[in-house]
């Protein structure tokens, strides 16, 4: 019985408790807004956030709390394609919070049709914004992936391999340094494009992406520093075993037969690498 009665008390003072806080958020009078928006992108500011909501801080501020549709507001900044998550919540001091999370852009498709848009982390298309220009790897070419102005998933094969490949090069040092570009050609093979030489990389699909750069790797610590970075105008990763030299036809006779002599020696060292 005294248990029972102790659980009622405590039930009782719980209820009246939450009664009180009610009450007193019922008499909050809203006297700040704050709007914290984290992160190193600025596709949204404060000033878009009032846009959004269509209203400045001046017309919440002075009304009372349990006037302010707090979800409308959230579902107002959810439907704006650079905000991934948003929050609005209230505290007992009269300061209504606004907290944002932004859409983090992983890569930029310009495609066939002459569309322009990003791509985000979870491979999510977005926009492109008029307030900021994200420095990401751009992809461009003969890419067939469609685009209708709002959020929207990737729908074809070619467009995921572009996507699985950039987040790849994103996450190495040495490929995020040394990949300026990714190119589709006519054949819907994926090249790269390389900020050091002048050749191009066909990586052609996105299989076996940790293997196959792991022998671009060693061509370039083995083949090229014996060659020469221009000695060749295109480098094959298609296959998994092997990597592909193919000559610059721009170089000398000489130059050429030394690079044959030196990268058939690299052969003793490893057999990824064919002219």
């Amino acid at each position: 019985m005294l248990i029972g009665f102790a659980w009622v008390i405590s039930l009782g003072g719980l209820v009246m408790l939450m009664s009180f806080i009610e009450l007193k958020k019922a008499g909050v009078i809203c006297k700040d807004v704050k709007i914290y928006i984290p992160g190193n992108q600025y596709f949204i500011d404060k000033q878009e956030v009032n846009n959004v909501l269509h209203l400045s801080s001046n017309t919440l501020v002075g009304r009372k709390m349990d006037n302010i549709n707090i979800h409308d507001l959230e579902n107002k900044l959810k439907a704006n394609p650079f905000i991934e998550f948003a929050k609005v919540y209230a505290d007992m001091d009269g300061i209504l919070c606004i907290e944002i999370s932004q859409r983090q852009p992983m890569m930029r498709i310009m495609n066939q049709y002459d569309q322009d848009f990003y791509v985000d982390q979870h491979g999510l298309k977005v926009p492109l914004s008029e307030n900021f220009t994200a420095n990401v790897l751009v992809a461009n070419g003969f890419i067939d992936e469609p685009f209708a102005g709002k959020i929207d998933t990737l729908h074809t094969a070619l467009a995921r391999d572009i996507f699985k490949t950039a987040d790849f090069i994103r996450k190495d040092s040495l490929w995020s340094a040394q990949i300026a570009e990714i190119y589709v050609n006519q054949n819907h093979e994926i090249e790269l494009i390389p900020r050091v030489g002048m050749q191009r990389i066909l990586l052609g699909n996105a299989d076996s992406l940790e293997t196959r750069f792991n022998n671009l790797r060693t061509f370039y610590k083995k083949a090229l520093p014996q060659v020469g970075w221009d000695a060749y105008k295109l480098i094959n990763i298609k296959y998994a075993n092997q990597v592909i030299g193919v000559k610059n036809d721009n170089m000398k006779k000489d130059s050429a037969k030394n690079a044959a002599s030196d990268t058939s020696k690299l052969k003793k060292d490893t057999s990824l690498i064919k002219h």
